[in-house]
């Protein structure tokens, strides 16, 4: 771990420099630290040319280390600290182990053998300013013997930090002194150390979710990267005493095939940080957007079918972390058994034949288990759930079945005891999602079902799927098992309480672990999956009835959520046709349940109570439909009575004059009372009719509705460009709007109903706020002459990213009234806003508007009329509208088609930023 390679070429010929260079006679400072400012710009321009020429990572790293040891020497030297012997300059952490990278800190230590004088003092600063004035990014500490042994036992991370250091320059005899007062008998021995460490390493994978596979990972910190496997070097150097990792196959830790796969991992890692640095220009270990795809061409990947280059660059980078995942839990779990329960009892305790308990971890009985009985591989994981008083599997059984996954193939898989175990793993009471993930991570589930091992690592390249589609797969599974739990129930109540109705859960897991398992292959998603889906169900022993519910529900998953996003939920025909599409309660319940736990697992962060509430209004309108009978569906005209009745009846208990009410509904369009809640109505009702005219235009807001958003009413003076100015002022006002209904009446005042949510996705709960948006649409509402104000908001770095054609689509509602427009565009702040002044330019209505946004992109649709309230059906007005939205928003033409991508599926309800 400490040994250093000489670099060769340019960074030989700079190292002679550093050591041949002697200060002019009579040079200034400056001109020194000019002189030392050439040499490490010289260097660093050498060190970059050689990665761009394909240099090897390992050689670069060390190279670099190894400049800067013949450097920081010659600086030594130049303040005359070689002259004494109570000094030492030492490398520790990255820079110990011989790592640097070209941003990497510069950690050092100066180690004195007793308190330092004066003159040694103020050589040291002297020493340590010139390193910052020539711009060398240094750690530092400066510690007596004593005092560093005292750090160490009291601070963990200085321990590791001297674990990992190299003398550069002083007396060898007080370094050696210093290792041998840092050695385990003294402090930190290897139980404590190892505690430590691993609880450090959970702490950090926690930081990052848990995950390896976020869209913008950091090679360094994230579970899988540089740091597990640092963690294992410190471990070992502790525990062994051992100076590379390679050791770890003497002592029989690890295979040399496995030897091999770290370092072939860390050899990646070590060239994708090499590449981030060098294109930064600054020290950087996350994998931005900014830089995916640039490191994928520069890697060698290109553009195929269906896959773009830098999707296949970060399925790699992914699969090599997971590989690395794999590694340090194996090396992990050996030195927990080596460590920790190193006193414990060692006799094994039989579970079955081929099962035993060891210490508290499950072991086969013999080495050759799975070679004689290869449905073991399978067995190990149902033993788990069937003994949940184990902490896990030995490692050295771990390694027994990533040896032995090969035994899983065609005739593995058809054998019908495999099939009924894997079946049986899915039908387990508890420990599904545990046991899923586990045969993820040693391998199983990939060989087993092969179209998975196609997901594994495979990331989509947009803002929108923030895990590959293996974690995500896994994490909907994990969604759905959480509604069965009592003290998860808190969250979904009504998911968790609907979950105890479905009769069987394992087909709904079924349906979670096929939905998106076609991903990538070109074509509809949906549909290959649900072919495949059907095909495994019927081999895995399920009746035609179970099989082609879990193939419906595959290739139906993404209808609810494009049902909500697209369709008006209060419309009585799409309701309709959505129960219709549906066919039963049953398939219904499993489809509410499965679209809840996928949108949870595509991007977690993005769920709020208000998609909560579209889809469970969407739920129960439909289970309603079912149980009228689908041959007896929703009129408009009953829907009309009943809502116009709940709504008087509310009304009434309010004292509110009934023949008010009745009288200010003549004015009032049907589509209001089919858009609008009976406690809606009421609450507009109540306010206009117990107003004085003169108040008007009026502007009222609750905090928190049923909906889970703030909801914005506007009752004002009808104009053209009302709906510009509203969304122009929410925009500056920095509020999301979700929704937005408009009714125009017919004394020409306009109904419009705004749900916002604020910056951070939660409705707004400081008062000050509200009245702050209130008294903004009133001053504004009162000067309908003012023209809309364009927002101009910074656009995100992620949004920066990511490119999408704008797509303008065109048809008319299912009553022939309006006309829809659905458009898709790259999302940015203000967004809404612009649209509106385009509807303003185009002499455009909006009725009703659904805002959507997929990660980068947003998708919105809109129901709209002309001026005279009719559908727009002239090719010259919808030619008008398509160039003032493309000339308000920026954007090009994009290419006709489908405002859904397979591949990209949208989810209902998702906010506009700053829209």
């Amino acid at each position: 771990m400490n040994e250093i390679l000489v670099p060769r070429n340019a960074e030989s010929e700079i190292l002679q420099a550093i050591a041949g260079w002697r200060p002019p006679a009579g040079a200034s400072r400056a001109e020194e630290i000019n002189a030392f400012n050439a040499i490490l710009k010289r260097s660093n321009d050498a060190l970059k040319q050689a990665f761009y020429a394909g240099a090897d990572a390992a050689e670069l790293v060390h190279g670099r280390s190894a400049i800067m040891d013949h450097l920081l020497k010659r600086v030594w030297r130049r303040f005359e600290l070689d002259r004494t012997d109570d000094v030492a300059l030492i490398a520790v952490g990255g820079y110990g182990r011989g790592e640097l990278h070209p941003y990497s800190d510069v950690d050092l230590k100066l180690l004195l053998s007793k308190p330092a004088d004066k003159d040694l003092q103020q050589r040291m600063s002297d020493f340590l300013t010139f390193l910052w004035d020539i711009g060398l990014p240094v750690g530092h500490s400066v510690r007596t013997l004593d005092e560093c042994v005292r750090a160490s036992a009291e601070d963990i991370t200085i321990a590791t930090n001297l674990i990992e250091s190299r003398l550069l320059v002083g007396p060898e005899a007080l370094f050696r002194t210093m290792n041998e007062r840092l050695a385990p008998p003294h402090i930190w021995p290897s139980r404590e150390f190892f505690e430590a460490k691993l609880e450090e390493q959970q702490r950090r994978h926690h930081r990052f979710g848990d995950t390896a596979y976020r869209l913008e990972p950091n090679v360094k910190e994230s579970p899988g990267g540089l740091r597990d496997i640092q963690m294992v070097g410190w471990v070992t150097k502790r525990h062994l005493g051992a100076s590379s990792l390679h050791e770890l196959v003497a002592h029989g830790f690890i295979s040399e095939d496995e030897y091999r796969t770290l370092a072939h991992g860390q050899m990646f890692l070590w060239r994708v940080r090499l590449a981030l640095h060098t294109l930064a220009g600054r020290r950087e270990d996350r994998l931005l957007f900014d830089y995916q795809r640039t490191i994928a061409d520069l890697f060698g990947y290109t553009d195929e079918d269906h896959n773009l280059a830098v999707e296949q660059f970060m399925q790699s980078y992914y699969r090599t972390v997971m590989e690395l995942q794999r590694l340090n839990e194996t090396l992990l779990q050996l030195y927990q058994e080596a460590i920790l329960y190193a006193d414990e009892d060692d006799e094994p305790v039989l579970i079955n034949r081929r099962f035993q308990a060891r210490k508290g971890f499950l072991e086969v009985t013999r080495e050759n288990v799975f070679k004689r009985y290869p449905s073991a591989l399978l067995e190990l994981f149902l033993t788990m759930q069937h003994h949940p008083e184990l902490k896990g599997v030995r490692a050295s059984t771990i390694r027994l079945v990533r040896r032995h996954c090969h035994l899983i193939d065609d005739k593995f898989r058809s054998n019908i005891a495999n099939r009924s175990l894997f079946m049986e793993i899915l039908r387990q009471p508890s420990g599904i999602t545990h046991e899923l993930r586990r045969m993820n991570r040693y391998g199983v589930l990939a060989a087993y079902w092969p179209s998975f091992a196609r997901v594994v690592g495979r990331m989509q390249y947009d803002l929108f799927h923030t895990f590959t589609v293996d974690e995500h797969t896994l994490f909907v599974v994990r969604n759905i098992r959480r509604l069965s739990v009592p003290e998860f129930a808190h969250e979904l109540p009504f998911c968790s309480e609907l979950f105890t109705q479905i009769p069987k859960p394992e087909l709904l897991y079924l349906a979670a672990l096929f939905h998106d398992i076609a991903k990538g292959r070109g074509g509809d998603h949906s549909e290959l999956g649900a072919d495949e889906a059907e095909t495994f169900c019927l081999e895995h022993g399920l009746s035609q009835y179970d099989a082609r519910l879990v193939s419906w529900l595959v290739k139906h998953h993404l209808l609810m959520s494009l049902t909500a996003q697209r369709k008006d939920i209060n419309d009585p025909a799409d309701i309709n046709a959505f129960a219709d599409e549906v066919g039963n309660l049953t398939r219904l319940n499993y489809l509410y349940l499965l679209t809840v736990a996928d949108i949870r697992a595509t991007n977690p962060t993005l769920w709020n109570s208000w998609k909560d509430s579209l889809l469970r209004e969407l739920y129960h309108a439909a289970k309603r439909v079912m149980q009228r009978g689908l041959d007896n569906p929703l009129a408009r005209e009953d829907l009309i009575t009943e809502v116009k009745h709940a709504s008087l009846h509310i009304l009434e208990a309010r004292s509110v004059d009934l023949d008010a009410c009745r009288r200010l509904w003549r004015d009032f369009d049907e589509e209001y009372f089919l858009r609008h809640s009976d406690d809606e109505i009421a609450w507009h009702t109540q306010a206009i009719v117990q107003s004085d005219p003169a108040q008007w235009p009026l502007v009222l807001i609750r905090q928190l509705t049923a909906r889970g958003s703030t909801e914005i009413f506007v009752y004002a003076q009808g104009h053209h460009h009302l709906f510009a100015m509203i969304t122009s002022a929410l925009a500056r006002l920095g509020l999301n709007i979700l929704d937005a209904r408009i009714t125009t009446t017919a004394a020409d005042y306009t109904l419009d109903t705004f749900m916002v949510l604020d910056e951070s996705g939660r409705p707004i709960d400081e008062r000050y706020k509200l009245d702050e948006i209130a008294g903004t649409l009133s001053d504004l509402l009162r000067h309908p002459e003012h023209v809309p104000v364009e927002v101009a908001r910074r656009v995100s770095r992620k949004l920066r990213h990511f490119d999408v054609p704008t797509r303008i689509e065109f048809d008319t509602t299912s009553n022939g009234r309006q006309t829809v427009l659905e458009l898709v565009t790259a999302d940015h702040p203000g967004l809404l806003s612009r649209i509106g002044m385009a509807f303003t330019d185009s002499d455009v209505l909006v009725h009703n508007a659904r805002i959507t946004t997929i990660g980068e992109q947003a998708e919105d649709v809109f129901i709209i009329t002309d001026l005279k309230h009719q559908p727009i059906t002239d090719d010259w007005h919808l030619a008008l509208i398509r160039d003032c939205l493309l000339r308000r928003l920026g954007r090009r033409p994009g290419l006709e088609g489908s405002v859904a991508d397979a591949d990209h599926p949208p989810l209902s309800g998702e906010s506009t930023p700053g829209a």
